[in-house]
């Protein structure tokens, strides 16, 4: 593959994953103390970062290098926030069980659990 097509992997790979965590660029540069100008040309694919940058940017999501350096595939699941919903409740056993109940609870009651979910929330901000 061509070094031009290494750079729009990685830019898909690193938008994607900005897209799915609702992080954008000012966030990411002042959190791993990086230019913007320099992280905007990887979004865009014009450069590609060094290899202690891409390893900077998989801990930074939480993912392995090789998803940020190649290209994306979601597996069994077409869509890929599809992918992404069940690789989180894959990893996180609390967020699987409220799942699992919200199937055999009424409409009215998950009203009133999604209620609480925000003022949980509220109270933690």
């Amino acid at each position: 593959m061509s070094d031009l097509g290494h750079k729009a992997i990685m830019a898909e790979n690193i938008q994607r994953l900005m897209d799915s965590r609702g992080i954008n660029r000012n966030k990411i540069c002042a959190d791993l103390g990086l230019k913007y100008t320099t992280f905007t040309d990887w979004v865009k694919g014009n450069t590609y970062p060094r290899i202690d940058k891409i390893e900077l940017l998989a801990n930074y999501f939480g993912v392995p290098k090789s998803e940020l350096v190649e290209k994306y595939t979601d597996g069994y699941y077409t869509d890929r926030e599809a992918a992404e919903f069940a690789e989180y409740l894959r990893t996180r056993p609390g967020a699987r069980m409220l799942f699992s109940a919200a199937k055999d609870i009424s409409k009215e009651d998950m009203e009133k659990a999604v209620e609480y979910i925000e003022l949980l929330k509220l109270k933690h901000k």
